[in-house]
């Protein structure tokens, strides 16, 4: 049922699109307005995410008019 090719390419576009490391001073400032970042929760929004986008990530970006590969190209 599941592809193992599939999840490993979803996870490798969204990690190169969420660009972690460019979200560090993002993560710093909301914490110091915040307080605590509840880091599980968010871990957990981020995954329903990425199986949300497995399941109607081609549906999505063809209202939008653009191809998965188009939307790799812009990631990288």
């Amino acid at each position: 049922m599941f592809d193992f090719k599939e999840i490993l390419s979803v996870t490798l576009i969204l990690f190169s699109v969420i660009d972690i490391l460019g979200s560090i001073p993002i993560i710093i400032n909301l914490r110091q307005k915040v307080g605590h970042i509840e880091s599980e929760k968010a871990t957990l929004a981020a995954g329903l995410l990425m199986i949300l986008f497995l399941f109607v990530g081609k549906s999505i970006l063809s209202l939008f008019g653009i191809g998965v590969e188009d939307f790799a190209i812009a990631g990288a």
